[in-house]
């Protein structure tokens, strides 16, 4: 038996995005009674904005909030986001409705010259993620690093072309779209944290839509929210976003969630490092007290230090 409502689910039009939805889609699909499903295609800010690094434009939720604005109206009845993407503090009326099980959240290297390690000094390596770029400064301070927006087929042209010798993407990503025979060498977790959240999808809801929520609540992947949960409150207690270099990774093992974060300057010549463990239903309880720790250590020194910098690149 197949309901008679349909849902409608937002998302950016990317490749990437459009997996993601597709995906959710299929698994709504596959559920016993399942709804109809219809993919609405919305245009973000950050899918405006594509010369600029978006580090140095102000405000967040460059690839969300339009989503949001649709969901808020009912336009949509869920929207499918890359979870690293979503804010940690969520508009009144939204709810985190699901977590999808997570891909492998690395980072991961494309390049012609074998691992990190063996590019040459002033090899040319592309990103646009301050994270990556400070994490990068720390461990190879000898290659240039240059500005690269786009999506991920964009991005590999860049390489192809030879404007390039290196790119550091996200294996999720990668791995999603086929591109998974490209990847010169997956970057080691001791020295390149990923993206808080990385590589989940979240599916966001109207708080007050239960309908809605009863479907998305099935594809619910516990381990895995809990362990975004927990990076998402270091985060949120950092008061960070994509703008800032922070680093983490949950791991959720039985009753157990084991949480590590780094915050690194943008030259990568100052970091503080930390890692906790404690109960799994305590995941967002240990984000923050990891947090607290970090701050202690040194991190809001060197997080005062990246605002200021930030701030006085965006001014005129």
């Amino acid at each position: 038996m197949i309901s008679a409502r349909s849902l409608r689910i937002g998302t950016r039009g990317s490749r990437l995005a459009l997996w993601q939805a597709e995906h959710v889609a299929d698994r709504l699909r596959a559920l016993p009674g399942r709804p109809g499903v219809e993919i609405v295609t919305i245009r973000t800010r950050g899918d405006h904005i594509t010369d600029v690094p978006l580090s140095k434009v102000a405000g967040k939720a460059f690839f969300t909030k339009e989503i949001e604005d649709a969901l808020l109206d009912e336009r949509v009845d869920l929207a499918v986001h890359s979870l690293k993407d979503l804010a940690t503090e969520m508009p009144s009326g939204l709810a985190l409705g699901a977590v999808l099980e997570r891909e492998d959240a690395r980072d991961v290297l494309v390049s012609r010259s074998g691992d990190l390690d063996r590019l040459p000094p002033g090899a040319r390596l592309g990103t646009s993620s301050l994270r990556r770029r400070a994490l990068v400064a720390r461990w190879r301070p000898d290659v240039e690093l240059v500005e690269l927006r786009g999506n991920v087929p964009t991005r590999l042209r860049r390489l192809e072309d030879g404007q390039l010798d290196a790119i550091i993407l996200a294996a999720a990503g990668l791995h999603r779209l086929g591109f998974a025979d490209r990847i010169t060498a997956y970057l080691p977790t001791d020295k390149m944290l990923p993206a808080v959240a990385q590589g989940a999808i979240g599916i966001q809801v109207r708080q007050a839509d239960a309908w809605t929520q009863r479907w998305v609540g099935r594809l619910d992947h516990a381990p895995t929210r809990a362990a975004t949960a927990a990076e998402r409150a270091l985060l949120r207690q950092l008061e960070g976003g994509c703008q800032v270099p922070v680093g983490a990774l949950a791991v959720a093992e039985g009753d157990e969630i084991e949480l590590r974060a780094t915050v690194c300057s943008l030259d990568g010549r100052n970091s503080v490092d930390g890692q906790r463990r404690g109960a799994l239903i305590d995941a967002e309880q240990l984000g923050a007290a990891l947090a607290h720790d970090l701050l202690q250590q040194g991190a809001q020194a060197i997080l005062t230090e990246i605002r200021t910098a930030l701030e006085e690149a965006e001014e005129p």
